[in-house]
């Protein structure tokens, strides 16, 4: 792809060290496929080599990108030889380049060849300390004193890649807390950033309820762990008569989460033991929505799931997965009738990782075999437990058993989702820690073998996983952007290019809707009117240079 000779003018440049006000320089380049380049990119970027904060800038002047062609999130017909007009941290105008005026003394950008999207949304990331199975305990004693910077290094990560907006649903509250204002104050640049902190009704990354630690077994720095990360709103509170966790919730609230994400069941699949009565339920969901949040839950089971949906929630994170089970009709059918929002992991069961699983299906057909074998020659049924662990160790229904095929399931229920119109945003348990994380020392497996679930890149993986499972890929361009921001009751402020809204922007090189893997032909991310330099992200890596560059799973 050629790029016309070209003259531009140029403001104090975004998200860098102050300047002179204005540089005119002439260049022409050549970009290629997979290649970060343009007009815009090599103007700014051969001049600047890091972010600077944003504070330290003169506030965003006009910007206009004119010539490009604008998916605007909306889920219509893309603009072709478009403008967008920039103001602030605003789009004024957005439409042909015949129809929009570009204002005097505004930085113009070339679009041309280009491929404007809104800013990804993802809806179920995990950038904290807040794990607490095999090595985690360990991870959290060494990482505890980098915490903060590893955070904002997974928030910019994911900015790398162009989501400019996460949802953290589960994590540690305060040192979050303390990393989105330096972000939102300009301090740091990040993407905009929504937290719930614990998951109510939950004990913490070393509990009984997230973990499966049994409370006798656990040390004083996990205690305080647990501690840290509940807040007053762990285990204790399925012990609590409604009104008295009507006052607890809203002394949780009291500490500021954007949402409540509560546990209508255990954390993992078996067993799925339903935490809170409908009552409590529909207690947790009112005080969050009499402060204006979002009310989500995390439920694996089936009933579970029921039991919270006629609570009132708003969002159910990953509905793809109740204990191994095809989601009923009748759960379907009321997700699509109250509108409420699937966020799903298909970054899990698309892609690399599903086709991880499918290689691995004949060794366990195999293994299988093998069981069963044994089982004749002891002349012994196999216990309940065991034919429970063969579910999960080989993903393979079983007979005997009501769960069935783990990452099947997973894919049959998303697909099912989709196919009923239900309202689909990109989740994926994005995360620096755990596996494949910072703490891959503690660990046996190979970290490359988690690359779907790195920050940024796992939200990638997502979208295409979308297209996988059916959807078009405008389709799942508008589940990443205009559904993420419905997520957070926020439509009206981002989600979409048009008028009065946050200019988030993603360019691309190449054009998504022909093929979805485009969306790593990144050219330039612009969050809140700035041009962020994509390349000097993250600011201060500590750990994982393998995890900043490009996606790298096969499609």
């Amino acid at each position: 792809m050629g790029f016309r000779r070209s003259r531009v003018q140029i403001s104090p440049p975004r998200f860098l060290p102050e300047c002179s006000t204005s540089v005119s320089l002439s260049f022409s380049g050549v970009g290629t496929m997979g290649s970060r380049s343009g007009v815009a990119t090599v103007a700014f970027l051969s001049l600047l080599s890091w972010p600077g904060p944003a504070s330290a800038q003169e506030p965003p002047g006009s910007l206009a990108i004119v010539g490009a062609t604008i998916i605007d999130g909306h889920g219509g017909a893309p603009i072709a030889d478009g403008t967008i007009v920039i103001e602030g941290d605003r789009i004024a105008a957005v439409g042909p380049r015949a129809s929009v005026a570009v204002p005097e003394g505004a930085e113009v950008i070339d679009g041309s060849g280009k491929f404007l999207t809104p800013g990804f949304v993802d809806t179920n990331v995990h950038m904290s300390l807040a794990f607490g199975r095999g090595p985690r305990v360990e991870e959290h004693a060494a990482y505890w004193a980098q915490h903060e910077a590893l955070i904002l290094q997974g928030l910019q990560l994911h900015l790398k890649h162009g989501v400019t907006t996460v949802r953290d649903s589960y994590g540690v509250l305060r040192p979050m807390q303390r990393v989105k204002k330096k972000i939102d104050s300009g301090e740091e640049i990040g993407p905009r950033t929504y937290l719930a902190g614990n998951i109510v009704g939950w004990g913490g990354p070393a509990s009984e309820t997230f973990a499966g630690f049994p409370e006798s077994g656990i040390s004083f720095f996990a205690e305080r762990m647990n501690d840290e990360v509940t807040l007053g709103s762990g285990e204790e509170m399925m012990h609590m008569t409604p009104d008295e966790l009507r006052v607890a919730i809203n002394a949780y609230l009291d500490h500021g989460p954007d949402f409540i994400k509560y546990g209508a069941t255990h954390h993992f699949n078996y067993p799925a033991g339903i935490s809170f009565s409908p009552r409590a339920q529909r207690v947790i969901v009112e005080e969050a929505h009499r402060r204006g949040l979002v009310a989500e839950t995390h439920a694996t089971s089936l009933e579970g799931l029921r039991l919270s949906i006629l609570a009132g929630i708003d969002l159910i994170q990953h509905p793809d997965n109740v204990g191994n089970r095809t989601i009923t009709d009748e759960l379907v059918d009321m997700i699509v009738e109250r509108g409420i929002v699937c966020s799903m992991l298909i970054n899990q069961f698309t892609g690399p990782s599903w086709q991880f699983h499918v290689r691995n299906m004949e060794r366990a057909r195999e293994d299988l075999a093998e069981a069963r074998a044994r089982d004749r020659q002891r002349r012994i049924p196999p216990t309940t437990a065991e034919i429970r662990r063969r579910v999960q160790d080989t993903g393979l229904p079983q007979p005997g058993s009501v769960m069935e095929g783990r990452w099947t399931t997973k894919r049959t229920n998303a697909k099912k989702l989709i196919e009923a119109g239900c309202i689909v945003t990109v989740g994926t348990d994005n995360t620096l820690f755990g596996r494949g994380g910072v703490a891959a020392g503690f660990l046996r497996e190979e970290p490359e073998n988690m690359e779907h679930q790195l920050p940024g890149k796992g939200t990638i993986f997502a979208i295409e996983g979308l297209v996988e499972l059916g959807m078009t890929p405008l389709e799942a361009i508008t589940a990443a952007t205009k559904n993420g921001a419905i997520a957070s009751k926020a439509l009206d402020e981002y989600g979409t290019l048009e008028a009065g809204k946050a200019a988030d922007i993603v360019v691309l090189d190449a054009d998504p809707l022909a093929d979805i893997a485009n969306l790593r032909q990144l050219s330039m991310v612009i969050r809140g009117g700035r041009i962020v330099d994509i390349e000097a992200l993250p600011t201060d890596p500590i750990a994982l240079d393998w995890a900043a560059g490009p996606p790298n799973g096969s499609r």
